[in-house]
């Protein structure tokens, strides 16, 4: 039996890193062929794992204090860097790529525990996504699983992980990328409410296209949009369309400019 990671991350957030790659080597387990494509992606079942793998690999040793660039250092290089790395990383296989997926999760998590204790936690981490603290490195990993792992659930046809609780828990990376993942090309200038049912509600203000997240609701918001949580991580991830999210019933919107809503996720450039 494993040992329960040690409290030296939000509550909750070390317990869900372990347990979601669990579930992606659970997705993974059986498979014999994983050169079938996923649904959404240019990547094979084989390719999306090993990406997991390298990714997984990479936060650990940022985590660990090491220095890995990769790409320039802008989100518009990452999509490259990931080509490169594959094609980099031969391995394809089901099996040993689940277990590197769990294994390096863990290697992060023990990371994490030294930098608790060795008094280094509230360093600053250079991430592919810029300058990070390491609870929202953390929170970028379990995103960046979630986001591969119900990717790996669709080519498998097989339940994804993704639930409320831990969609909460990805919050705050999710915040940090929003200004960095902006749409060089927006002039959009309008204030926003997010609501993510159950869970947090904050604002997010563009002017001409500039963003800034802001930790509540902004004065005098042009739309608010109410979103449930398993829908808001997928429309973020760029995995569900706002359109469709709407027609399903998963997004509401109201305030001066309703029409405003489905603009919302536009204004972004997932990497």
């Amino acid at each position: 039996m494993q040992a329960q990671a040690k409290d030296c991350l939000p509550e909750g957030l070390g317990r869900a890193i372990r347990e979601s790659a669990g579930a992606i080597a659970a997705l993974l387990d059986g498979v014999t062929d994983t050169s079938r494509p996923v649904p959404g992606l240019e990547w094979t079942v084989g390719e999306t794992a090993a990406h997991l793998a390298m990714a997984n690999t990479l936060m650990a040793d940022l985590a660990a204090g090491e220095e890995r660039p990769y790409g320039d250092g802008t989100p518009q290089s990452i999509a490259p860097a990931n080509e490169q790395s594959l094609a980099q990383f031969p391995e394809r296989g089901a099996a040993p790529l689940a277990a590197m997926i769990v294994e390096q999760a863990e290697r992060f998590l023990t990371a994490a525990e030294r930098a608790d204790v060795e008094g280094t936690a509230g360093r600053t981490l250079v991430t592919p996504l810029g300058p990070m603290s390491q609870d929202v490195l953390a929170a970028y990993l379990l995103t960046h699983m979630l986001g591969h792992g119900y990717d790996l659930a669709r080519a498998v046809r097989r339940p994804h992980m993704i639930d409320a609780a831990r969609v909460e828990l990805c919050m705050p990376f999710l915040q940090t990328a929003m200004p960095r993942i902006a749409g060089a090309a927006s002039k959009l200038t309008a204030r926003y409410t997010l609501r993510v049912r159950g869970g947090v509600a904050f604002g997010v203000t563009f002017t001409e296209g500039a963003v800034e997240v802001l930790p509540g609701p902004p004065e005098r918001s042009d739309c608010t949009i109410l979103t449930e949580p398993v829908v808001f991580l997928l429309i973020a991830l760029g995995r569900l369309g706002p359109w469709r999210a709407m027609a399903r019933g998963g997004v509401l919107a109201w305030g001066r400019k309703p029409w405003l809503a489905p603009r919302f996720p536009m204004q972004f450039e997932a990497p």
